[in-house]
Order: structure tokens, then C-alpha cells, then sequence
């Protein structure tokens, strides 16, 4: 089975937890600071750690980031570095860039220059960004005690046009359905794209119809959250 590869560029609080919970649960990580005093810190719990200025072009080519699933530019003290450095990454055609962002302002600059997947500290945690990394259909997390979870994550297709009582989550994999969040089209376009706005259903019933577009909030155990999401 194939190892996913995955780069973190700035080692603080933020994106040291993210690097270690990636590696803690399986995956490749490529740990880059410019300080080798945090890069030593985390070398024995990653795949490779470097120590190097990411806005060195060249440097950044080296270390093969065009090669990973996705890079995290998780810098916080200096956001010219961090521009520059998602720069060079977008231009290298990097699959997935996801950059931090500290307030609107920043989070607008990176819009403009076509980031699509930005943090933000003050929403995130490190644990949950690592699992959004890891699987794409979680949408968001929570984790609990005792290996139990909360998550949101997009209905499979197979799933969709059938009810909660023919899909039996709870028998097939021991999960439990809390809510729905249903998408509706507002009508309204966006730099040509449409806009959707987002409505909880409260209590599902049995016979609720999954929708195209419908995310699901279910609880359970770590290893059968991980059963269900397997479906994308």
C-alpha cells in the first residue's frame, strides 16, 4: 500500500501539530522550518526533517515538494515568506497548496492569488487539518475521549437517493447519524460560480433521503469513521 507524502513548511505550535499528527497516523512527512532548532525537535517523530529558507526557490525545488500529496504553508510570524513561499509552490503545480491565514486580510490576499484550501489558526486545530489532509470527504472534526469522534463528512455517492434506514449506519458500521447539512442553490453567481448556502435539518428520521451535496454529522469510533469515509 502506497505511503501518502506530505510537506509542512513552518514549524510553530500550529504546524508542528499538524506534521506530527500525519506522521502518527501513517503518512510521510516532510518537516521544513528555517530554524534548525525546531526542525531538530521534530526530526524523530517524521520522515525527514530540513532546516532552509522557503523562499529559495531552488532550495524548495531540492527537497522534490512537487512530489507530495499535499504542502501545508503553516508560517506565522512572517507573511511576505509565506506568500512568496505559496507562490513558488502554485507555480511548481503542487496538487493540493493549503496556506495559513491570519485575519480577513491575509486570507483575501490569498484568495487573489488562487489558494483555494486556507487556514486559519483561530478555527483549526492541528489534529483536524491532518485528518482533512488524510481524507478529503471530512469536511471538519472533533475528537473526543476514548478514541470516539465527531465528524462532518460528505456523503459518498453511493450513498445518495437512498434513506438512513436502508443505509443502517448504525448496524453496517456503528455509527450514528446526528444531523444533516443540506445544501441548497441560492441562485446567485459568484466569479461565475454558483452559490450554495447550507441548512441543518435537525433530527434526521429514518426515512431521510440523502441528497447530492449533503454532508453528514456522524459519531463513532475513530476506526469505523474511517470504515464509512473509505466509501469515497
Amino acid at each position: 500500500m502506497s505511503v501518502n507524502k506530505y510537506a509542512v513548511i513552518g514549524l510553530g505550535q500550529f504546524g508542528t501539530a499538524i506534521a506530527r499528527t500525519l506522521a502518527e497516523r501513517g503518512s510521510e512527512v516532510l518537516a521544513i522550518d528555517i530554524n534548525p532548532k525546531k526542525t531538530n525537535a521534530i526530526k524523530d517523530e517524521v520522515a525527514y526533517a530540513v532546516s532552509l529558507d522557503c523562499t529559495d526557490l531552488r532550495a524548495l525545488e531540492d527537497q522534490g515538494i512537487d512530489e507530495m500529496e499535499a504542502v501545508v504553508v503553516a508560517i506565522g510570524e512572517n507573511f511576505e515568506a509565506l506568500l512568496l513561499t505559496t507562490v513558488f509552490l502554485l507555480e511548481m503545480d503542487v496538487k493540493r497548496v493549503i496556506a495559513r491565514a491570519d485575519g480577513l486580510q491575509q486570507r483575501m490576499i490569498l484568495e487573489k492569488i488562487g489558494v483555494k484550501e486556507i487556514l486559519s489558526p483561530e478555527d483549526e486545530v492541528g489534529i483536524s487539518v491532518a485528518e482533512r489532509l488524510m481524507n478529503p470527504s471530512i469536511l471538519s472534526s472533533l475528537q473526543l475521549r476514548d478514541d470516539y469522534e465527531i465528524v462532518e463528512v460528505k456523503a459518498p455517492p453511493r450513498i445518495l437517493g437512498h434513506a438512513l434506514e436502508e443505509i443502517d449506519l448504525r448496524q453496517r458500521y456503528g455509527l450514528t447519524v446526528v444531523t444533516i447539512k443540506r445544501q441548497f442553490n441560492v441562485g446567485e453567481k459568484e466569479n461565475g460560480e454558483i452559490k450554495y448556502k447550507h441548512t441543518v435539518l435537525g433530527v434526521p428520521s429514518p426515512a431521510t433521503i440523502i441528497q447530492k451535496g449533503d454532508a453528514l454529522i456522524v459519531f463513532g469510533l475513530s476506526k469505523d469513521i474511517k470504515k464509512f469515509t473509505d466509501l469515497h
